[in-house]
């Protein structure tokens, strides 16, 4: 029978994470999940060229150099710029309301 350092419950975020710094630190883990695909609810999967994300949309914001670079051996990321709008009779209006909406108010 194996003998493992670790018993990690749950392959998302934190689970796999964990699991992968044990293991470059030379320790045997065991990872169990109820799901077939580790990232928890950060899984996607390509369904005809496009990526489905099963779980509803996730954004990874990070500033940290570090793990940036970590997070970058694992998995390819786009960039993505959140810059919602709203229509209102047939115009586009920057949310949240800012000067470029007020100066487009009629008068």
């Amino acid at each position: 029978m194996q003998r493992y350092d670790f018993l990690i419950v749950g392959a998302g975020m934190f689970g796999a994470t964990f699991a992968r710094l044990a293991k470059d630190a030379g320790k045997h883990c065991l990872v169990i999940d109820k799901r077939s695909n580790i990232g928890g609810n950060c899984y996607t999967e390509e369904i005809s060229g496009i990526h489905v994300h099963r779980y509803g949309p996730h954004i990874f914001h990070c500033e940290d150099t570090k793990i940036w670079r970590f997070v970058n051996r694992f998995a390819k990321f786009r960039q993505f710029r959140y810059s919602p709008i709203a229509l209102h009779n047939g115009r586009a209006y920057s949310l949240p309301p800012n000067l470029l909406t007020v100066s487009l108010q009629p008068d």
